[in-house]
């Protein structure tokens, strides 16, 4: 048997142990379905776009060592957002920097809570007065909005260490884009030897101590001594029928459950690239400007937008997570962009016509609907903690387990996180 690691994915999880693992001296082999490396972090240049954009992770959560030091060994930085944070309050639009009301009475409950509950329950619970419907809807909008998450599911105590932690804390973007740090990797891997085979599609993985063999749709076969499985938790969770699912025999059923038993939100992006900023200004076309707009948080279908300040290029992006965004997994990207429209041209003040005539180029990123993601990242659910302990325990020194769904810490759902889960299985292999 082959002396080598596979490894399933090249998402930042996956990229970040390759080059741990081939720059201590082992043999690597990295296997991607898609055409391209990156997993859920996708900047793309394509689609008459006029600067890198992404599709995927975007923005920079906490202090994030990992993320900044890959940053640093490019020679790049990151930049904050600027500009004005606009929020819909009882229908009309204005500046508003305080996303929840009374933050330090919802904390205060938080804390004197004696165990952990889904949110929603939570807060039926401890604010089901009228008086805290605003509180309620804001903070249900913020759990769905912002962690992709089930509120029927999601667990209050992380959002009482989110909140306590600075959950509202400015989010930069990293200089260069994401795909700038994916590219880095993936030179510092190949260059040390390891290898990536990109469309390559694994379909089952056959393993016993010490040996594994995976298998592709394309009738490849790989072996190794050694595997790690970094896919989202999305296809941990797909049915046995679906098309993103992976067959394992000597199967781990403890595994399985205690992937399906964890929280994963789905997001729509749809990203608008104009001919100008016309909503920095009122104009006869529209009446409802937003100068300076950073972020603009409502109720509408698509209830999230920002733009890219402080860089001035015309582009707004809509967002849309958790239930709502899964329950539009099979919609048409022309009918997710003709709702973006009509959602955006409410909130300005003007017409899904005016939008259209200034539209120079979009794009439509549906998560749920992608097949090797079937989502986009993790929230925490009660009890999630020791499920996440189940599914990143290693089987036999054979099987290990990377990626953002498996991580445990502070930075959930984050591309931190899966950097921070690849080294610490380079680490459990290199011990082993």
């Amino acid at each position: 048997m082959t002396e080598a690691v596979l490894i399933i994915g090249a998402g930042a999880a996956g990229l970040y142990a390759a080059r741990t693992l081939v720059q201590a001296g082992r043999r690597v082999i990295v296997l991607e379905a898609r055409n391209r490396a990156g997993g859920r972090i996708h900047t793309f240049t394509d689609a008459g776009f006029s600067a890198p954009t992404e599709g995927g992770a975007e923005f920079m959560h906490g202090a994030v060592p990992l993320t900044r030091g890959l940053l640093d060994e490019a020679g790049l930085t990151s930049f904050p957002t600027t500009g004005t944070t606009y929020q819909v309050v009882e229908g009309r639009i204005r500046e508003s920097e305080d996303f929840i009301q009374d933050v330090p009475h919802l904390l205060e409950q938080l804390h004197a809570l004696p165990h952990d509950m889904p949110l929603a329950d939570f807060l039926t619970d401890y604010f089901g007065e009228e008086q805290y419907a605003p509180m309620r809807e804001q903070v249900m909008r913020f759990a769905e909005g912002y962690d992709a998450a089930d509120a029927q599911r999601a667990s209050s105590f992380a959002l009482r260490e989110e909140l306590s932690g600075g959950g509202f804390d400015d989010s930069p973007h990293p200089e260069g884009t994401y795909g700038s740090l994916i590219a880095r990797l993936v030179a510092d891997t190949e260059a040390a030897g390891g290898t990536l085979h990109l469309a390559t599609v694994v379909q089952e993985i056959r393993w016993q101590p010490g040996q594994v063999e995976v298998y592709t749709t394309d009738g490849r076969s790989f072996q190794a001594t050694q595997i790690l499985i970094t896919v989202p938790l999305g296809v941990w969770q797909a049915a046995a029928d679906s098309p993103g699912y992976i067959r394992i025999e000597s199967e781990l059923p403890a595994h399985r459950a205690a992937a399906v038993s964890l929280g994963y939100g789905a997001v729509i992006k749809v990203l608008l690239e104009f001919k100008d900023a016309f909503w920095q200004h009122s104009s006869s076309a529209v009446t409802q400007p937003m100068p300076d707009l950073s972020f603009l948080f409502s109720d509408a279908p698509f209830p999230t937008w920002w733009s890219q300040l402080p860089d001035p290029r015309p582009l707004l992006t809509g967002w849309l997570a958790g239930p709502a965004a899964a329950r539009l997994r099979a919609t048409p990207d022309e009918t997710l962009l003709v709702q973006a429209l009509d959602s955006l041209a409410g909130l300005l003040g003007t017409t899904p016509a005016f939008l259209r005539s200034q539209l120079r180029t979009h794009r439509v990123v549906n998560w749920a609907a992608d097949p090797y993601a079937l989502g986009a990242y993790a929230y925490t659910t009660v009890g999630a903690s020791a499920q996440r302990t189940v599914l990143a325990t290693p089987v036999a020194n054979t099987l290990f387990f990377a990626g953002e769904g498996v991580y445990d810490g502070p930075y959930i759902g984050t591309v931190e996180a899966a950097l921070t889960s690849g080294a610490d299985a380079a680490r459990q292999l290199l011990d082993a």
